[in-house]
């Protein structure tokens, strides 16, 4: 049996979309078939992507740009009316956007924490809100949170992450009762360590923390994933789509963690 995801002719935005697994989703969405509305804070990261996704070969599908900050309540709404505007439906949510500082809690300021919860937390929720009326005008809706592993398994040198992450997989499971009435869902994806830029700054940031070299925080991290390897953007992107297909027609209010075995808990 071939998996068919038939998603050609839907849209999706993709939040943190220049980059990095948000990247990569965007660009498996964009050869399904899927107009993709990509969002970041750094236009000419955002020039470059466009750039990128638009060299795959698609069925038709178009992909637009939209500069924002997360963190303000008005970008969240252009990233909203733009999509809307050029394509007339979101039937389709990544949520991606967001990272925080990795580093010593004593060396944290309350800045670093508001940061965390204002650009992810937040962020997200504002996107949810502001896509779930247009999601439930039309009866269907899929949206996916990009969260991490840190809201399950917190780590000492990344707490204003992991609460953000813990956070989000507590309202990704409550609002997914409330959005299953008008057949929206609402899922998370938790990766662990994945190859990717934002994997390399956190890299740097704790081997600060804890006066040991790059090469060494690698080596820990490895060595703490039972299958011995890193996640690659494209195989988060690859549950993404499967998550937002009818595939996953009875999957919402629920967290797939991508870690190589790494967490402890059940």
């Amino acid at each position: 049996m071939s998996l068919e995801l038939k998603l050609s002719g839907k849209t999706a935005i993709v939040t943190g979309g220049s980059a990095g697994i948000g990247l990569a989703t965007a660009k498996a969405l964009y050869s399904e078939g899927v107009n993709v509305a990509i969002a970041s804070r750094n236009q000419e990261r955002l020039d470059r992507a466009v750039a990128d996704i638009q060299s795959l070969p698609t069925p038709g599908a178009k992909v637009i740009a939209i500069s924002a900050d997360l963190t303000k309540a008005e970008d969240v709404e252009k990233v909203v009316s733009t999509t809307l505007a050029q394509f007339n439906q979101i039937d389709i949510l990544i949520n991606n956007a967001g990272s925080a500082r990795a580093g010593s809690f004593l060396e944290s300021t309350d800045d670093l924490f508001l940061d965390a919860w204002n650009l992810k937390l937040l962020g997200y929720i504002r996107l949810v809100r502001a896509v779930v009326p247009h999601q439930k005008s039309r009866g269907d809706g899929r949206i996916v949170n990009i969260v991490g592993g840190a809201g399950r398994t917190p780590r000492p040198n990344f707490l204003a992450g992991g609460t953000s992450n813990a956070a989000l997989l507590n309202f990704t499971k409550g609002i997914s009762k409330e959005l299953a009435e008008y057949k929206i869902r609402i899922n998370a994806i938790s990766p662990g360590a994945t190859a990717t830029e934002r994997a390399e700054t956190l890299a740097r940031q704790n081997a600060q923390a804890q006066g040991i070299t790059v090469e060494q925080v690698k080596a820990q991290n490895i060595q703490n994933i039972p299958l011995k390897r890193i996640a690659q953007p494209e195989e988060i992107a690859a549950l993404a789509l499967f998550l937002v297909s009818d595939l996953a027609a009875s999957i919402t209010g629920t967290e797939i963690i991508v870690d190589g075995g790494s967490t402890p808990g059940v």
